[in-house]
Formats: C-alpha cells, sequence, structure tokens
C-alpha cells in the first residue's frame, strides 16, 4: 500500500501537515545541537546548550499542543479524499496531540535542560569511574520522570514505567515484557551454558589483534558505505557512546568508537549504528515533518540495526566477502588471520560487562538486567544510592561476573543520563522482529546470503525499504510485523537462528 498523500491545499489536514513539519523543524535543530554537543562542542559551551535545547524543547511542545489541533483532526477526519496514508498520518498527529497536552511546557522544558546537563555529567563520571558525580543528577532525573508518568497518565492495573514506556514503544507494558523475558532468558540461559562447557572454542585472535584506530575507521566507513549508507545524506564520526542522530533523512549522523584492540567492536558498532542510518535514509523525503516520514518506533529502529550488525556482520557469507578487505586495510596481525578466524572471532560467545560489546547470546541478558533496576528505580523500590550494589548483583546472578567498577557497571550506557526511561527493552523488541523479519527475507530472496559472498547488499536493503522504511508509522509494531512476516512477533526465529548457528560452531 502506497504512503503517498493526497494534497489538497488550505483544507484541514493540510494545515495540520503544515503544523506537523514547522514541529519537526525544530525538532530537528535539536538533533544537530544535540549530535553536536556528543561530538564536537567544547565542553564551556555546556550550560548555554543546554539552555537552547531546552528552549527548543519548550517552542516544540508549544506547537505539539497547539490549540487549533483537535477541530483541525476533526475536519479533516471528514473531508474528501482522505485515504488509508491520510487517515494513518491523522491518527498519529492525534496520538501525538494527546500525549503532548499532558505535559506541561514547564516540564518538558525542565527535561530538556536536565538530560542535556546529565549526559554530559555522566560522560564526566564514567571517565571518573565515579557514581556519586553522577547520583544527584540520576535522582533529578528519575523525579521529573515520574512526574512525566503522572502528567502521561499511569494505566489502570500498571505502573509509572507503563506510561514512559509507551512514548517509545506503543502498546509496551512492564507486565508484558516481563513475560515475554521469563521464558527467553531462560532458553538462552541453557544455550550459554551448554557453549560455556563445551571445550570446542572459536579462535579470538580476531578480538586480541592490535590495528591503528585511522585504519579501523577507514575499514568501518568502507563496510558502512557497502551496506549501502549514502555519505551524500549522511556522515561517520566518533563519540563515547555510539549512536544514530542527524536532522532528517538528507542528514543522518552515525557515530561509533574505536580503541586498539577489539576491533570487531568497532566494526559491529559501525553496522548497528548504519542500520539505523539506513532505516533512516529509507524513510520518505516528501513526508519529512509528518507521520508517515518517521520511524515507527524504538523496537523496529532497533530490529533494522540488529539486522546489520548480526544475521549480516556475523554470518559466514559476510566474512567470505570482508575478509580480504579486513586483511587489506587493518594489516599487523589481522593480515596474517584466516577467513575462519575472522568469522569466528565475530561470533564469540564470552559473558562480558558492557553491553554495547556484547554478543549475540548475552545481550538480551544485559538488557533484562537493565529493565528489572529501572523499572525499581521509577517505582521507588530502588534508591538510586543502591544503584550500584545492585547492578553488580545482577550481573553476577545473571552473568556469572564480578563487575570490577562502576565505569564498566552502573555507568556504561547513556539512556538513564537522558531521562530514557522505558527505552531498554526495545533492544530486546529489536532483536525479536530482527529475527522474523530476516527469516522472512530469506524465505522470499532465494540466494540472499550467496549474495553476501559477493559484497551484494542491495537485495535486502530494497526489501527493507519496501516492507518497512517507506511506510514510516503507517502502521503500528505489531501489525507492521504480522504484514510483513504473516504471524505476531515470536521468540522462536531468534532462538533457532541463535542455536543453529551456534551450536555447531562450539561443537554442541
Amino acid at each position: 500500500m502506497t504512503t503517498e498523500t493526497h494534497t489538497v491545499h488550505g483544507t484541514a489536514y493540510d494545515r495540520l501537515l503544515d503544523l506537523s513539519r514547522e514541529r519537526a523543524l525544530l525538532e530537528s535543530s535539536s538533533g544537530i545541537l544535540g549530535w553536536d554537543s556528543e561530538t564536537m562542542m567544547p565542553t564551556g559551551g555546556l550550560e548555554y546548550r543546554s539552555r537552547q535545547l531546552a528552549q527548543l524543547a519548550r517552542l516544540t511542545h508549544g506547537l505539539a499542543t497547539d490549540e487549533r489541533i483537535p477541530e483541525l483532526l476533526e475536519e479533516a477526519a471528514a473531508q474528501e479524499g482522505i485515504g488509508p496514508a491520510e487517515q494513518a498520518n491523522l491518527g498519529q498527529i492525534r496520538r501525538d496531540h494527546s500525549i503532548a497536552t499532558r505535559l506541561p511546557a514547564t516540564l518538558v522544558e525542565e527535561l530538556a535542560k536536565a538530560s542535556s546537563i546529565g549526559q554530559h555529567e555522566w560522560a564526566v563520571a564514567r571517565e571518573r569511574d565515579d557514581f556519586d558525580h553522577f547520583r544527584p543528577h540520576l535522582e533529578h532525573l528519575l523525579g521529573l520522570s515520574r512526574r512525566k508518568a503522572e502528567c502521561l497518565g499511569v494505566p489502570e492495573g500498571g505502573e509509572h514505567w507503563d506510561a514512559l514506556a509507551d512514548t517509545y514503544e506503543p502498546g509496551m507494558t512492564a507486565a508484558g515484557v516481563e513475560a515475554v523475558f521469563t521464558p527467553l532468558r531462560e532458553r538462552l540461559t541453557n544455550l550459554i551454558s551448554d557453549l560455556e562447557q563445551s571445550t570446542s572454542k572459536p579462535s579470538n585472535a580476531f578480538n586480541e589483534a592490535e590495528c591503528p584506530i585511522e585504519s579501523q575507521e577507514a575499514f568501518c566507513r568502507m563496510v558502512a558505505g557497502a551496506l549501502g549508507f549514502d555519505f551524500e545524506r549522511g556522515r561517520l564520526d566518533r563519540s563515547v557512546h555510539p549512536f544514530c542522530g542527524g536532522s532528517h533523512c538528507n542528514d543522518v549522523r552515525l557515530t561509533t568508537r574505536f580503541q586498539p584492540t577489539e576491533v570487531n567492536d568497532a566494526l559491529g558498532s559501525t553496522m548497528h549504528e548504519t542500520g539505523h542510518g539506513l532505516y533512516e535514509q529509507g524513510l520518505p523525503f516528501e513526508q519529512v515533518g509528518t507521520p508517515l516520514g518517521e520511524s515507527v518506533s524504538l523496537g523496529i529502529h532497533e530490529s533494522q540495526s540488529r539486522m546489520w550488525e548480526n544475521q549480516v556482520g556475523r554470518s559466514r557469507a559476510f566474512w567470505t566477502w570482508c575478509a580480504p578487505h579486513a586483511r587489506s586495510m587493518l594489516g599487523g596481525a589481522i593480515g596474517g588471520l584466516s577467513d575462519d578466524e575472522l568469522y569466528q572471532g565475530a561470533n564469540i560467545v564470552r559473558p562480558g560487562f558492557i553491553r554495547v560489546e556484547a554478543d549475540e547470546a548475552t545481550y538480551n541478558l544485559h538488557i533484562m538486567i537493565r529493565f528489572e533496576m529501572e523499572r525499581a528505580m521509577i517505582s521507588g523500590d530502588l534508591e538510586v544510592g543502591g544503584v550500584p550494589e545492585h547492578w553488580n548483583r545482577l550481573y553476577t546472578d545473571y552473568l556469572g561476573l564480578e563487575v570490577p567498577d562502576d565505569r564498566r557497571g552502573c555507568l556504561q550506557d547513556v539512556h538513564w543520563s537522558m531521562g530514557a526511561i522505558g527505552y531498554f527493552p526495545t533492544y530486546t523488541l529489536g532483536n525479536l522482529y530482527c529475527a522474523q523479519f530476516f527469516e522472512k527475507a530469506l524465505e522470499e530472496l532465494p540466494g540472499l546470503e550467496a549474495g553476501f559472498e559477493r559484497g551484494e547488499f542491495g537485495r535486502l536493503l530494497d526489501w527493507l525499504r519496501s516492507n518497512i522504511h517507506r511506510h514510516g508509522r503507517q502502521y503500528p509494531p505489531g501489525e507492521l510485523c504480522e504484514r510483513v512476516t504473516g504471524r505476531p512477533l515470536s521468540s522462536e526465529p531468534l532462538m533457532n537462528y541463535l542455536e543453529g548457528k551456534l551450536r555447531p560452531l562450539y561443537g554442541v
């Protein structure tokens, strides 16, 4: 079904889209300032930057709550020429307006300012390995988040966390997440246990080899371009925490990070953010500023990044193509590694402290820990002062690890410093969506993985653009999943994929 809309100049629908596009212009400006804060802004600019972002948030909120919107929505719904795509735009504008009108402008502005300062102070605390430095900022952000949840409205029989999570993944609740996580955790831990007990271990030489940062950056940039990322409409830079930002589909900003060893971490992070960037670049430019020009949810967004990072980037077919490039561009210790050693190094399963460095099998356990903690923090069951101790205990219980310091523990992620409570479970939802989408792509595109061996990734990108990207927010996440795959979201495709690859690799 097409996402083209009928432009009826001067109609209520047309005026609604004008308001939506004005709001998007302000949001895109905030996006560029946020990207600059993480990449290029001198530290002395923090206080003024926080005021800039707060003012933009206030102005954006003013447009989102414009008093003309309810009347225009009613008029537009009754006008002629409103098809399914236009109805989708109206439905999402109605949802966004409903959410925005529940939040006071003063709270929105305060959250924006606290988030800007919080991200900076988190980076300082992480560098110093000093949780107490970040503690008052986290306490402040949690207090603001509770106020936000109360304004949004805690669902009957639900909890504060649900109101916050719904803004990231429509319909997501703590009870629903728990129902998915509990059986998934059991199957994952059984798989991880079997792999750890195996006497046949893949080579880890790839992850131990040292490579110049400049060579790694050139290599990662080459791979991003080969996957289809358009550097005429985007760029790649460095940041403490890899992310994808920017302002619209023709201005997409990726960041990644590098270290002397663990080259596959830099490659995986870059491919992950490239997946986000490909989704953003695949949104229809003619719909920029309207719901049909926006990504549908964080879970679906994450499905795109994880697919390119894992189903593609950790596949044997990918490494058949990539290995010669890696040896040529990275040289040194990498130059002497075989295709098999590089492929095996990309698929090591080893419980570790850092989420963004985690392998496919252990990754979701990191998410489960964060979900449990933020649910307890927002409800008040866990005081901020107890965060490091609680974090460390869960890492022992879930992953069998003794966390050595807060820098590699509760200070590793940027999300809470942004006030992004309710965000983390979308990562696991993304893994589930991604496996189910990729399973369908393999069914509909015979020879897809054989093409990866030749560096042919366009067929997959075209399939994603046709089935997912071009729709914007026309369909809710669950409905989109069923339209693409023919069935509701399930954990079976993910576990079948993980077990089908990792058990043979480890000889179990």
